[in-house]
């Protein structure tokens, strides 16, 4: 992973990053330790971009859009342009 990606995160968050294997780990990693991911740290782990992997819950679709809701939680909201469900992550 290139180095600015790690920017704000601590020593033993960053080892964590690099230790995880794909997309899925990194999220798991990120929500455990209440980190906010980039869209271009997320495609960095994935090896390619965020945006062809992740799918609507519901209906399957990879047409959606994130949202521009802060939620406290931490998590990004997106919601699916084909079926109209919004989720967060």
């Amino acid at each position: 992973m290139k180095e600015e990606l790690f920017k704000g995160l601590t020593e033993e968050q960053i080892a964590k990053a690099k230790a995880c294997k794909n997309q899925d780990d990194l999220l798991a990693m990120a929500k455990e330790e209440g980190i906010e991911l980039t869209d271009e740290q997320i495609e960095e782990v994935s090896g390619g971009g965020c945006f062809s992997s992740f799918k609507c819950p519901i209906c399957g679709s990879k047409d959606y859009r994130k949202l521009p809701i802060y939620q406290v939680s931490g998590c990004s909201t997106y919601k699916c342009n084909q079926c109209g469900h919004e989720w967060s992550l």
